[in-house]
């Protein structure tokens, strides 16, 4: 199940409100233009704003995501009715015959056990045409990012559109390696509403992930740095070999 952050009606929309500016996407339209990729499947699309700027390119785009909420925000940006979408994750993607699928924002942190994410694999695997590309990024284990997460506590409040002051807070509630949860509380200043988002993901390791991308028919061709997180990030890029 989506965590309520994507899930929730009203938590939903804070997302891109806390995000700002996505430093990240360039990157991967970058990687779009590199590989040449024209059919495009962004798997856990969010609230799509890789989705719309791929679409926007003159690109064919599918957008999945299983948290209704997040979908119903991205259907609202794609006012030219350019995407596909599908409510569901990536064992409900068509057949689409794409050049590349993408998981962004570290969406492949959030299948905890490895027959979750063997089954993601497989399913995108199917989506993609025999050589698609597959990128994703993941945060590096040894990077311990839970520590920054937890010695920087203090409040952030944003203004956000059509709701008013909303003051978000973070707690690390369990590292338990792999595993870490967290929790995000939501404090909306004009009526005193109080809602939580708790989260759990994984982090695995360089060797881990390469053998499970080889073990679902996938070739690894490069490992690189997130620009705007060196350091802190693995990106794979991974061609499919079936």
């Amino acid at each position: 199940m989506p965590d309520p952050i994507f899930a929730d009606r009203r938590l939903a929309p804070l997302y891109d409100a806390f995000e700002g500016a996505r430093d990240d996407l360039a990157a991967y339209l970058a990687i779009a233009g590199e590989l040449g990729a024209r059919r495009v499947v962004d798997v856990g699309c969010g609230t799509a704003s890789l989705a719309i700027l791929l679409a926007e390119s003159g690109r064919t785009v599918v957008g999945a995501d299983p948290a209704e909420a997040s979908l119903e925000i991205a259907k609202a940006k794609d006012r030219a009715g350019r995407i596909t979408w599908v409510h569901g994750d990536a064992t409900t993607l068509p057949a689409f015959g794409a050049d590349l699928a993408v998981l962004t924002g570290n969406v492949a942190q959030v299948f905890l056990t490895d027959a979750a994410w063997a089954q993601t694999l497989r399913g995108i695997h199917a989506a993609l045409r025999p050589g698609g590309h597959l990128v994703f990024e993941t945060r590096r284990p040894g990077r311990r990012a839970w520590e920054d997460w937890a010695a920087d506590p203090a409040p952030v409040t944003v203004d956000v559109p059509g709701t008013g002051p909303v003051r978000r807070s973070l707690e690390v509630t369990d590292v338990s390696p792999p595993l870490v949860s967290f929790r995000h509380v939501y404090e909306f200043l004009a009526d005193g509403a109080v809602l939580t988002s708790d989260s759990t993901i994984r982090f695995r390791d360089r060797d881990e992930v390469e053998a499970s991308l080889s073990a679902e028919g996938y070739r690894v061709l490069d490992v690189r740095e997130a620009p705007d997180r060196p350091g802190r990030e693995f990106v794979f890029l991974a061609r499919r070999t079936g």
